[in-house]
């Protein structure tokens, strides 16, 4: 799966949000409705998500440096938990003390012509947005579903644009659900529900972000068809006779670190086994190109060495060997 940081869908939705941010809070200062509100903070939190991403984006583009000698590609993934933290705070806590507030102290809605038809313009440039996200990220999902989608996602953009697209949707339905109601049956409650349903639905959103992102955070592994790729490429079957071992790691989302050790002859000289390193990487670099770090150790293959199974000494995590007294 590409690696694509969906710049499309970014500055799409950037554009949507910020247009849909000003409508709506036009909505609120006219109707006094508090989903209004709640969904003119969760657009102006959006816009500033959108933000965040692109920056993260141009963050990792630096070259890397003494100090942080694998780059800083890491960085998107921080900018993407960024933006959890933001829809979490900022878009759901608010809707939520929001929606409680006007349940506790409901008040008419005036004007209410105003954040019905600020509703339907936002879903309408909403479903742009989605529809764009949708676009650029069938381009890179092939046969995954979505879900397998976001959670398989080695760049945090597309699925970050997504969810919030999603919520946004979703967001903006239970706001004209509340609207509705309110209007239908005279009692502003419903408008402080529709705004309560809309800060869970933006907490639970940001609890799933927060969650994957973290997982990019701590290190991802290659996906199982790039692991097969590499495993193969590998492989010569004249000095390179087998793969004893392999680590791979995402520096970032287009980065890869490949770390292995393969078998060698045990009568091959020391020219042939560096020519036959430097071959390997060569394979693997073609067969995988986000493999741009590898580092491969020869070694001598041994069956008996093998039969122990894997050394859980040697994986990160693993239980550290006490001296003995």
């Amino acid at each position: 799966m590409s690696a694509s940081g969906g710049a499309k869908a970014i500055v799409a939705a950037l554009a949507a949000n910020l247009a849909i941010a000003v409508a709506k809070f036009v909505a609120f200062l006219f109707s006094g409705s508090s989903s209004m509100l709640a969904e003119a903070v969760h657009s102006l939190a959006d816009s500033g998500n959108q933000f965040l991403l692109l920056i993260g984006g141009k963050k990792a583009q630096r070259e890397a440096t003494p100090q942080h000698p694998f780059g800083y590609g890491r960085e998107r993934y921080i900018y993407a938990f960024l933006v959890s933290i933001v829809l979490f705070s900022v878009g759901g806590m608010f809707a939520v003390y929001e929606g409680y507030e006007k349940i506790s102290h409901p008040h008419d809605l005036e004007h209410w012509y105003w954040p019905v038809g600020v509703l339907v313009f936002a879903i309408i440039a909403e479903g742009f947005s989605f529809r764009t996200a949708i676009k650029e990220s069938n381009a890179l999902r092939g046969k995954l579903t979505w879900g397998q989608f976001i959670k398989r996602a080695k760049a945090p953009e597309l699925p970050v644009v997504l969810l919030e697209d999603f919520g946004a949707l979703i967001g903006l339905v239970l706001a004209l659900f509340g609207v509705g109601l309110t209007l239908a049956t005279g009692d502003a409650v419903w408008d402080g529900i529709g705004t309560l349903c809309i800060g869970i639905l933006l907490i639970a959103i940001a609890i799933v972000l927060a969650l994957e992102t973290k997982s990019l955070l701590l290190g991802e592994a290659a996906g199982a068809e790039e692991v097969a790729k590499i495993e193969q490429a590998v492989v010569d079957g004249e000095t390179v006779t087998g793969l004893i071992h392999m680590r791979t790691l995402h520096l970032g989302p287009e980065e890869l670190l490949v770390a292995a050790k393969v078998a060698v002859q045990h009568d091959d000289t020391a020219a042939e086994v560096a020519r036959a390193i430097n071959e390997a990487e060569s394979r693997i670099r073609a067969a995988v190109p986000i493999a741009r770090v590898i580092y491969l150790e020869p070694d001598i293959y041994s069956e008996s060495e093998a039969a122990k199974g894997s050394d859980r000494e040697a994986r990160p995590g693993g239980p550290t060997q006490m001296p003995e007294h």
